[in-house]
């Protein structure tokens, strides 16, 4: 009798412990698929507890698409019920509601809606909490994205008239190696200093192998959606300078695949600026940054290669993609709660080829 008793009791134990995924479904009314894509919205870091007006702004704006670039919301836990708390936290929000009503949203992740700051590959509810990612942005249950390990994912849209924009939206989380803390020698500076190790990885293998796949299929534009940034200065913050071998090898695959029309958007440091990266043999990698929907930060950075000044309050970003002139050109623009553009600069198509 005793024997029976436990073994009920344990049974009650493992229930209550299981990992219910319905219990985490979030309904919302959702935009459809858009047919054609010329105007794309991006921003990042949202605090869940936060008012969003901006993204009544994002709204307005139109666009075809909106891309959440991380840190979606701030969960920071172990817990997987409380993580998804702090996300349906985020879907009661009106300016949220309105947004997928409006907009058709794809989404990646940075640290903090992945579980904790900073962390990688190590942490370990990554694959509950990805569960938890794609329930909430409505992935569909044949999605490629639920197949493989993370959550890199790729769509391709008409643009125009006969035109072809992909979306290539990277995981900077789940196969990356722990960054090496800052060792206050030769310049380094805040939390982080550059890892010179060729084994040491920022997307892995398998994420590498379909890069390369994606960069060689047919499109005449490819935004590539990272949580952190890529062609600004080393500034001791967590991003690709980090782990400089890795980005020479984004750069490698980039001249070895010719993939044309690339250009990066990245959140993550709670300011909104234009980078432009020069790269001997290649075009330049252009990186807008928009960071964020609710964070700012005490100070800016140095950067070398930034365009025009920083937006140093809240902020979304975007790109249209203008087909009717005879040179066709990128705009990129990052804008303030008031939807104005404050920073802004032209990108014809004809500077991102080979």
């Amino acid at each position: 009798m005793k024997e029976y008793i436990l073994f009920i009791l344990i049974l009650m134990v493992c229930y209550a412990c299981s990992f219910n995924l319905n219990q985490f479904k979030v309904n919302l009314d959702r935009a459809e698929k858009p047919s054609n894509v010329a105007r794309i919205a991006f921003g990042s870091c949202a605090g869940q507890n936060d008012k969003q007006p901006i993204l009544n702004e994002v709204v307005k704006t139109n666009p075809d698409l909106f891309i959440y670039l991380g840190d979606n919301i701030y969960g920071d836990t172990e817990n997987m019920k409380l993580l998804a708390k702090k996300y349906k936290k985020l879907a009661r929000k009106k300016e949220f509601k309105s947004l997928v009503k409006s907009t058709h949203v794809l989404a990646t992740w940075d640290d903090h809606d992945y579980g904790k700051n900073d962390v990688g590959r190590y942490y370990p509810q990554k694959e509950k909490s990805k569960e938890i990612f794609l329930e909430f942005f409505n992935e569909p249950k044949n999605s490629e994205r639920r197949k493989h390990k993370g959550i890199y994912h790729s769509e391709i849209f008409k643009s125009g008239k006969d035109k072809k924009v992909q979306i290539i939206l990277l995981d900077t989380r789940t196969f990356r190696d722990d960054l090496l803390k800052n060792d206050k020698l030769n310049g380094h500076k805040n939390d982080y200093r550059p890892n010179p190790s060729p084994d040491s990885t920022f997307l892995g293998l398998e994420q590498w192998s379909w890069l390369k796949q994606q960069f060689l299929k047919e499109a005449d534009v490819r935004i590539v959606a990272s949580s952190n940034q890529f062609s600004h200065e080393y500034n001791g913050w967590e991003s690709w300078t980090n782990v400089p071998r890795e980005q020479e090898k984004m750069l490698e695959l980039i001249r070895g695949t010719q993939a044309k029309g690339i250009v990066f958007i990245s959140g993550d440091v709670h300011w909104g600026e234009i980078s432009k990266r020069e790269n001997e043999g290649n075009y330049p990698i252009y990186d807008v940054t928009s960071s964020g929907i609710t964070k700012t930060w005490s100070s800016v950075e140095p950067n070398k290669n930034r365009i025009g000044d920083p937006e140093r309050k809240i902020n979304f970003g975007v790109i249209e993609i203008n087909w009717i002139e005879k040179n066709p050109f990128l705009q990129l623009t990052v804008r303030n709660v008031k939807g104005e553009s404050t920073i802004s600069h032209k990108v014809y198509l004809s500077e991102l080829e080979f």
